[in-house]
């Protein structure tokens, strides 16, 4: 419950990051967890797939809005990450953007990691 540590992006070198339990299961106080570094990397691998994907179908986004929540339970883990996306694409309506938010996230790369935990997608246009 003491535990902590340092997280080092020694490839793109932003920096190190306190990781401490208190940041994951009580008040981050400055901190990250492991949830939120999930959380960053999946929300931002699902929105490179969404803009590779609509752009490829000729319609570009002009923008997305993504987040990842990650909701950690103690003693259960990980239960679930709720990905959000709201888009600006122009000439697409929104059964065609949840669509095609639906086929992203079926296909990146990061989802395909996390399969083992429940992924809700909630995608709509601005």
């Amino acid at each position: 419950m003491d535990g902590r540590g340092l997280v080092t992006f020694d490839s793109s070198g932003i920096g190190e990051f306190e990781v401490s339990w208190p940041s994951r299961a009580e008040t981050p106080n400055g901190k990250t967890s492991p949830e939120e570094l999930i959380a960053g990397a999946h929300s931002s691998r699902f929105a490179m797939a969404l803009a590779h994907g609509l752009t490829g179908a000729g319609t570009p986004p002009t923008t997305l809005e993504t987040k990842a929540a990650v909701t950690f339970q103690p003693g259960e883990g990980i239960t679930n990450i709720v990905l959000t996306v709201v888009g600006t694409v122009p000439g697409l309506d929104n059964a065609a953007f949840v669509k095609a938010a639906e086929d992203a996230e079926a296909n990146c790369p990061v989802s395909k990691a996390l399969t083992g935990t429940t992924i809700i997608l909630d995608a709509s246009l601005a």
